[in-house]
């Protein structure tokens, strides 16, 4: 069956609600291929490129697939990076909103305790990197005991990091009646070895990587000398003029470089690499997905997993040494059915690059000339025009979801026995209320915050004042964060 929309799938009305106001309308092939078969807990070894909407493709089936009253994680998604957990875990979050299903992330760098508080809550999916994952196994904070789903993400980028010991370790502690997909990039030996031994009878999907590639994608290449690089970048980005703009470095050194050369010619560009702390760097893709400034310059780093939406050009200021890595990067532009640009600066010495990149893609990427300074000159002043106006603040899908959203606070958690259950059955039964009003509930041990839909939060919060819950007065206010 072709699905022509998500209305078509085997969907409950609240996932295809999320769907709806998130935007999602045509599936694309990877979606097509996987939401089926993983609503019929299939294993899957999926090949797909970033850029092909594959995480989507995972999290509407587990959204699906999970039950909101069991309180123990239902689903476990490994990520290879910091940056790509958190983007997975808002997706989930996202998708599930009105089902009320919970996710929470977990990685590096980012404080136990606060993970560990979260983990004691009501939680539907944990997203998280290998090596954090395994340090809440052995301390004991991560319940395993119902996970039936098991989502590997980027199984290649985890094999390149050197975290594939430590998945096989986390494998072996869950149980082996579950649900497993794979997903990747490339399908190394070893990744083909650990599906075989970890996964019932898989089924293999293959999306066409030069469906993904070329796309929407314009690839061009300029030949220069490492010496001209930085004057050729400024002349290319002069004339084409970007509403958006991801600039590829090497190396971190060659990112400050270029970042702050170019700053102090009034780009007002920002930085991403792995020197930098971890919440600058998804601060700065926060800030940058919102467009509050037009020019990102980024290690490969940035260059997978992290969904960037409306990027009108990527640069290869240095060319990939590695054919996957061109395909990442190029993928941040010509998605969701926009058109975009890629242009790989070559010099003398890097033709071999560029020899396998096109081996890989399956066509010959074309030369463009250098612009000429007549031309840069003539052009110069709407760049400059743009560069000194405000930036245009994007919406982002999930502010249309959040709208209407009020979280309220009581004072009784777990201390007073309260459980997510109790809420709901007092809040569905107010005047002007439903179940399908209330969103998420995370219950903490002296607090509750509940998620009330739809824009009826002034009305649950005037009836809450007089209305016990399990036979207890709470106090309730609005919660002072959104999310």
């Amino acid at each position: 069956m072709i699905h022509k929309s998500f209305s078509s799938f085997s969907l409950s009305e609240d996932i295809k609600k999320a769907l709806q106001v998130l935007e999602y309308k045509v599936p694309t092939e990877v979606q097509e291929s996987v939401i089926p078969l993983a609503l019929e807990k299939t294993d899957l070894i999926v090949k797909a490129q970033t850029g092909s909407g594959k995480t989507a493709a995972y999290a509407i089936p587990i959204c699906e697939m999970a039950e909101w009253l069991e309180n123990k994680p239902q689903a476990l998604i490994l990520t290879p990076t910091r940056e790509l957990a958190v983007q997975v875990k808002e997706e989930v979050t996202n998708i599930g909103r009105f089902k009320r299903i919970k996710a929470t992330a977990i990685y590096g760098r980012h404080p136990f305790s606060i993970e560990k508080t979260e983990l004691k809550q009501k939680n539907h999916v944990v997203v998280g990197t290998p090596g954090r994952v395994i340090d809440h196994i052995e301390k004991g904070t991560l319940p395993l005991s119902k996970i039936s789903y098991l989502v590997i993400d980027e199984a290649d980028r985890m094999l390149d990091m050197g975290f594939i010991e430590q998945v096989e370790t986390i494998i072996k502690e869950l149980k082996v009646e579950r649900v497993t997909m794979l997903f990747s990039a490339t399908m190394p030996d070893k990744i083909k070895k650990m599906s075989i031994n970890d996964m019932r009878t898989p089924v293999y999907i293959d999306i066409n990587e030069a469906s993904v590639t070329t796309g929407d994608i314009n690839h061009s290449i300029c030949n220069t000398s490492e010496a001209d690089k930085f004057e050729l970048l400024n002349d290319i980005t002069i004339m084409e003029n970007p509403d958006s703009c991801i600039i590829f470095c090497s190396t971190k050194d060659r990112v400050d470089m270029v970042c702050e050369r170019l700053n102090l010619m009034g780009y007002g560009a920002r930085k991403i690499h792995g020197g930098m702390e971890q919440d600058d760097r998804i601060s700065a893709m926060q800030r940058f997905k919102r467009g509050e400034f037009r020019y990102l310059v980024a290690t490969d780093v940035a260059a997978r997993g992290i969904d960037v939406e409306s990027i009108s050009l990527v640069i290869n200021y240095d060319i990939p040494m590695e054919e996957e890595t061109y395909v990442h990067r190029t993928g941040r532009t010509g998605r969701a059915g926009q058109k975009g640009k890629a242009i790989t600066f070559v010099t003398q010495t890097q033709t071999r690059f560029l020899r396998g990149i096109e081996t890989l893609i399956g066509f010959k990427i074309e030369e463009r000339p250098n612009p000429e300074k007549d031309q840069v000159s003539r052009v110069k002043s709407s760049f400059e025009e743009k560069i000194n106006a405000a930036p245009e603040i994007k919406k982002a899908k999930s502010d249309q979801l959040n709208k209407g959203i009020m979280k309220l606070q009581f004072n009784g958690g777990k201390k007073k026995k309260l459980r997510a259950t109790n809420f709901v059955g007092v809040l569905s039964n107010l005047d002007g209320m439903t179940a399908e009003d209330i969103g998420i509930i995370t219950i903490q041990e002296t607090l509750t915050y509940v998620e009330i839909l739809n824009s009826k939060g002034p009305l649950v919060l005037k009836q809450m004042k007089d209305t016990k819950i399990s036979g207890k007065q709470l106090k309730v206010m609005k919660a002072l964060d959104k999310r």
